[in-house]
């Protein structure tokens, strides 16, 4: 007779937010030993891959001279290795070289220094990051071709999000959900055989407020839009993630996209760049790779949703 299992819930703080890790296991299990594992697991990500650590090893490797050959740890070189893969496969319009822009655009680390944004900056569209990252997997390691600000706040999260699950992996649990604001991946069913149900937010400024909900086996689930950070010039809002084609931040009638994917970082990559495409080409890149993906477009102060492949919001 299988063991009776008992339901845990841990939360901690990471990247600016809170991780929580919802599972069951036997009562036998070490909760404290396992929330330590986790804190862990994600601290090792936010001291690799966050551009608010001056020391870590994404700044480090920003702050390189051109042509100096870095040497990054693993985890790090797999997150460039996909950022630059989905940057490629989506056309530009995700790309791991727009920490420039983010930064001038105010929100960056150097906007909790300087003194808000009096006026849009004029920008050129960014040269793409597979143009200018020479990656080198043998030595583990990388250099730059030409001046280049990398940033991850586009994957980053979402692989945190896996490493949460590897950590409970490792632990023998074969039953869980783990998320890190709002990006989550689930392992099994629940004990009493149900899925597990992660809600999805209605894109809206100021509120939160759920348009759905998806039943999660065996995937991960990752949604970016354009109503939870922002900044506001002469009485115009812009959202904070950047379209690296034009220099400029998103601009199209694509509120959100939600991104169902086997692994979290493949869910928030996808999420990002399928949102940055917009109704059009968006649809038609999902469609052609097979995506699963929710469109929710704002026309008019209305909102439409667009189902991509179908398995999303039955």
């Amino acid at each position: 007779m299988p063991p009776t299992l008992q339901r845990y819930s841990l939360n901690g703080k990471t990247m600016g937010t809170r991780y929580t890790a919802i599972f069951y296991a036997p009562p036998s299990a070490d909760p404290t030993a396992i929330s330590a594992t986790l804190q862990a697991a994600v601290e090792k990500v936010d001291r690799q891959m966050s551009t608010w650590i001056p020391t870590s090893d994404l700044c480090c490797l920003n702050a390189a001279p051109e042509n100096a050959w870095v040497t990054i740890p693993l985890e790090l070189m797999d997150v460039l290795d996909i950022g630059l893969k989905v940057g490629h496969e989506s056309n530009g319009a995700f790309d791991i070289g727009v920490g420039g822009l983010v930064d001038a655009w105010g929100f960056g680390p150097s906007a909790q220094t300087s003194s808000p944004q009096a006026a849009a900056p004029d920008l050129q569209p960014v040269t793409r990051a597979t143009a200018i990252l020479e990656v080198d997997h043998a030595l583990r390691r990388v250099r730059k071709r030409r001046p280049i600000e990398l940033d991850l706040s586009g994957i980053a999260k979402g692989y945190g999000v896996d490493e949460l699950a590897r950590c409970l992996d490792r632990c023998g649990v074969e039953s869980y959900l783990v998320g890190i604001d709002g990006e989550m991946r689930a392992r099994g069913a629940k004990p009493d055989g149900e899925a597990w149900a992660v809600a999805v937010e209605k894109p809206i400024f100021g509120k939160r407020e759920v348009s759905g909900v998806v039943e999660l086996l065996d995937a991960a689930i990752a949604t970016s839009g354009d109503y939870r950070y922002w900044i506001e010039i002469d009485g115009r809002r812009y959202a904070h993630t950047m379209d690296p084609r034009s220099g400029q931040p998103l601009s199209n009638t694509v509120a959100a996209v939600t991104v169902l994917m086997p692994t979290c970082v493949l869910a928030d990559a996808w999420a990002t760049a399928l949102l940055v495409l917009g109704e059009k080409d968006g649809v038609a890149l999902a469609r052609e790779m097979g995506i699963d993906a929710l469109f929710v477009l704002r026309e008019n102060d209305q909102l439409r949703e667009i189902l991509v492949s179908g398995r999303l919001l039955q």
